[in-house]
C-alpha cells in the first residue's frame, strides 16, 4: 500500500514551469499568450475559464513563481469579503501582488465589488479560475478589467503523456511495476481532467497488493465504480447530462428532460447553472413561438437563486416541462446571426439621415432627422419609410418560423411591408 500521508498523485506531479505543462499550447506554447506575457514582465489581471483539472490553478502558480510576485490564494467556496480585504491590506505593502481566487464564479456581487478598487489601482493582480462562463458570473466592471483565457479539456494524447510521465517519475508509483495495457476506460472516466486520470491511476495501482499491476479497461471500470460517484458535476458527465437535458427540451420531450433534470438534482448540480441554461434555451429555441417561455425561464432563474434545494427542484421541473411542451422557433437566433454576418461584410454603413439622433441645432441644420415620419401620426401607427442604410435597403434578416404565433407575425409584417421584405 502507498504512503497515505503523501499528497495525491496529481498534487505531487503538479508542474512548476510552463515547459512542464501538458496541453493548453495556445497559452503556454512558444508563441502562447502566457509565455509572451511573462517575457514582457507585465502581468495583467486575468480569468481562466475551463473545465476542472485542465491547469487553471497550476498556471496561476507558475505565473506567480516566474514573475517573482507575492502570491495569495483564496477559494470562493469559503472566503468572504473580510478575507478579500485582509489580502488587499497585505498586498498594499507589495504592490502588484497576485491574488488567485479559485471558483470566482461563486463570489457574490459584494465580494466581487470588494476586489474592484484594488484591481483598478494596481494593488493586486487578480487571477480568477472558473468552470462557468464569466460573462454570466463575473460582474461587468470587474470582467472589463481582466483578460479572459479559455482552457480546453486535455486530449487523449495529453492524458497519455501524463500517465507515462507519472509512471516514470513518481517515486510511489515506481515502487510497483504498473503496465498500462489498455487505456480507453481510463481516459473515458477522466473526461479530459488531468487530476482525475492521475488520481484514478493511483487508485488502480493501490487497489492491488501485488508488485505488478496490468491496467485494463475492465480493471479501471471496476475501481472507478467503487470510488467515483455516478454523477460528477465537475467532470465529463456534467457536460454530457446538461447536453442531453437541453436537447430533450429542444426536442419537445418532457419525459427525457425530467429524467436528466433528476440526474442533475440528485447529483447536487448548481440550481443557477440549470436555470441559466433553460433561460438561454427559452430565447434560442422557443423565441417568439411562445414569448412567455422567456418570462417563465427568467422567473425560474430568480426564484431558484432565492430558494435553493430541495424546493428548487419543483420550480426547475415546472419550467422544464413548460419549455419542453412549448412550440419551437430559432428564428431570432438566425436573424441576429445573419445581421452580424452582414455587419461584418459591409462595415460601418452610414445611418440614413432621417433616423439619426438630433440633439443639437447644428445637427438639424445638417439634415439629421429630416424626413423622419413619426409612426403614431399615421394610420395603423405605421409609416412606410426606409430605416436601413441605402446599401442594404430591403434586406430581410427575420424570417418568422412555422408556428401559429409567428404565422401571425408573418401576416402582420406582410400587410405592412407588402413585398418589400418578401413576407
Amino acid at each position: 500500500m502507498f504512503n497515505k500521508s503523501l499528497p495525491p498523485l496529481a498534487e505531487r506531479l503538479r508542474p512548476s514551469t510552463l515547459e512542464e505543462v501538458v496541453g493548453q499550447q495556445h497559452l503556454v506554447g512558444e508563441k502562447g499568450v502566457l509565455r509572451t506575457i511573462l517575457r514582457s514582465g507585465s502581468i495583467p489581471s486575468m480569468i481562466f475559464w475551463g473545465p476542472p483539472g485542465v491547469g487553471k490553478t497550476t498556471l496561476a502558480n507558475i505565473i506567480a513563481n516566474e514573475a517573482r510576485k507575492p502570491f495569495h490564494l483564496l477559494s470562493a467556496i469559503n472566503a468572504g469579503v473580510k478575507d478579500v480585504r485582509e489580502v488587499i491590506e497585505k498586498a498594499k505593502a507589495s504592490p502588484r501582488s497576485i491574488l488567485f481566487i479559485d471558483e470566482i464564479h461563486r463570489f457574490n456581487k459584494s465580494q466581487q465589488d470588494a476586489l474592484l478598487g484594488a484591481v483598478e489601482k494596481g494593488i493586486i493582480t487578480l487571477i480568477g479560475a472558473t468552470t462557468e462562463n464569466p460573462s454570466f458570473e463575473v460582474n461587468s466592471a470587474l470582467l472589463s478589467r481582466c483578460q479572459v483565457y479559455i482552457l480546453k479539456p486535455l486530449s487523449e494524447d495529453d492524458l497519455l503523456k501524463l500517465v507515462h510521465h507519472a509512471l516514470a517519475h513518481d517515486e510511489q508509483l515506481k515502487k510497483k511495476k504498473v503496465i498500462v495495457q489498455e487505456h480507453a476506460a481510463l481516459f473515458q472516466l477522466s473526461g479530459g481532467d488531468a487530476r482525475k486520470v492521475l488520481n484514478l491511476l493511483e487508485l488502480i495501482a493501490d487497489s492491488d497488493e501485488s508488485n505488478e499491476i496490468v491496467v485494463t479497461d475492465e480493471l479501471a471500470m471496476s475501481v472507478a465504480q467503487k470510488k467515483i460517484a455516478i454523477y460528477d458535476k465537475s467532470g465529463e458527465q456534467h457536460y454530457d447530462i446538461i447536453s442531453a437535458f437541453i436537447k430533450s427540451l429542444r426536442g419537445s420531450d418532457p419525459n427525457a428532460a425530467i429524467y436528466y433534470l433528476a440526474r442533475m438534482v440528485e447529483g447536487g448540480e448548481d440550481v443557477k447553472f440549470i436555470a441559466r441554461r433553460m433561460l438561454i434555451l427559452a430565447s434560442e429555441d422557443i423565441g417568439n413561438a411562445n414569448p412567455t417561455a422567456l418570462v417563465i425561464a427568467n422567473s425560474t432563474f430568480q426564484a431558484v437563486d432565492v430558494i435553493g434545494y430541495p424546493e428548487a427542484q419543483l420550480i426547475l421541473a415546472q419550467c422544464a416541462i413548460y419549455l419542453a411542451c412549448s412550440p419551437k422557433s430559432n428564428a431570432s437566433l438566425i436573424a441576429i446571426a445573419d445581421a452580424i454576418r452582414k455587419v461584418n461584410e459591409t462595415g460601418d454603413l452610414p445611418v440614413p439621415l432621417s433616423v439619426r439622433n438630433t440633439p443639437t441645432k447644428l445637427m438639424k441644420d445638417l439634415g439629421y432627422g429630416k424626413g423622419y415620419q413619426y409612426a403614431h401620426s399615421f394610420e395603423n401607427n405605421f409609416a412606410n419609410m426606409e430605416f436601413l442604410p441605402e446599401e442594404i435597403k430591403g434586406t430581410k434578416f427575420f424570417e418568422p418560423g412555422n408556428n401559429p404565433r409567428e404565422e401571425e407575425l408573418r401576416k402582420y409584417l406582410r400587410n405592412l411591408w407588402k413585398e418589400k421584405y418578401g413576407y
